[in-house]
């Protein structure tokens, strides 16, 4: 069980970022920002990975109902490889708060780094399990990025993915064929070495535990 968080900053203007999508080989990392309002509170707020499907996505539509403002930012596949993961998942939590309307005077952000930026604010280690705030970003970034992935796999042919919901497989096999590497993070090893391999539009791969590709 987390420790409870009491933060220092306890007037009504608090935002909570959280980001979700480090893992993943193929998308975008994608952060949310919410500052909740007071006078509508919200029961059910924890860390998105633990909830079910079902009460995560009828907290997405509370949260953005309910809270005094939310947003979402993300980082590019190009940027994530231009900068690495750590970097674009900061960038990226810093283009969520800059985008909210209503300008925080604190900020709560998951994990133990904070952007570059002018805002008060306090990394909280496991603040998605911690701090409603965060929770409620973590819902807000989760949901859309599922629905984010869903699109793609509509949108290009038979493409089979983990997508946002885990790393790649862990422990079992999963062929890909896969299109579209332009939604792929190329600076990740996997990636890389199909793309060394000189297999261009289209390509298979099998993907391990260990995250070295086999059988290309």
């Amino acid at each position: 069980m987390n420790e409870a968080y009491i933060c220092s900053y306890q007037d009504v203007l608090l935002a909570g970022v959280d980001e979700v999508g480090r893992g993943p080989l193929v998308g975008d990392v994608v952060t949310a920002a919410v500052i909740l309002n007071p006078e509508k509170p919200i029961k059910g707020l924890a860390d998105s990975k633990k909830i079910s499907e079902k009460k995560r996505e009828a907290l997405f539509d509370e949260i953005q109902e309910k809270a005094l403002c939310w947003s979402i930012a993300r980082a590019t596949p190009a940027e994530i490889d231009a900068l690495n993961i750590l970097q674009a998942s900061l960038l990226a939590m810093k283009r969520a708060v800059e985008a909210l309307q209503i300008q925080p005077e604190f900020v709560l952000v998951d994990g133990n780094r904070l952007p570059q930026w002018h805002y008060s604010a306090e990394a909280v280690v496991k603040g998605d399990s911690r701090v409603p705030v965060i929770s409620a970003a973590s819902i807000l970034a989760r949901c859309n990025a599922i629905g984010k992935c869903l699109c793609w796999i509509c949108n290009i042919q038979t493409m089979v993915l983990r997508y946002i919901k885990a790393t790649p497989p862990c422990g079992t096999w999963r062929r890909c064929s896969v299109w579209g590497q332009h939604h792929y993070r190329k600076s990740y090893a996997p990636v890389k070495r199909v793309i060394c391999a000189g297999l261009n539009n289209r390509f298979q791969c099998a993907i391990k535990k260990d995250g070295v590709i086999h059988d290309f």
